[in-house]
């Protein structure tokens, strides 16, 4: 017999645990912005390639952001730049 676990019942007791939701809340924020950087670069009708090329940041590291790596706000405001829009960091 199999046990079936709700996912967000799991989540939620996960998150009681400070050290566990620090970690979940810094890896959803770099997710966000991957997915962010990744849908205005193909409105942009970009590749990753001719994005690092107007933004001269490099490719790898294009791609890096575009998997949820970490990265410097300086980065990201060159490849904002580059896209013609402006880089808004807030806290809530």
């Amino acid at each position: 017999m199999t046990n079936n676990v709700n996912f967000k019942d799991y989540l939620n007791k996960q998150l009681q645990d400070p050290e566990f939701k620090y970690q979940f809340e810094n890896e959803t924020s770099k997710l966000e912005s991957a997915i962010a950087l990744t849908q205005i670069r193909k409105e942009a009708g970009m590749t990753q390639r001719e994005l690092a090329t107007i933004s001269k940041v490099p490719q790898s590291t294009i791609a890096r952001i575009e998997t949820g790596a970490n990265t410097s706000v300086d980065t990201l405001t060159k490849i904002a730049n580059a896209l013609g829009k402006k880089l808004i960091v807030s806290f809530s």
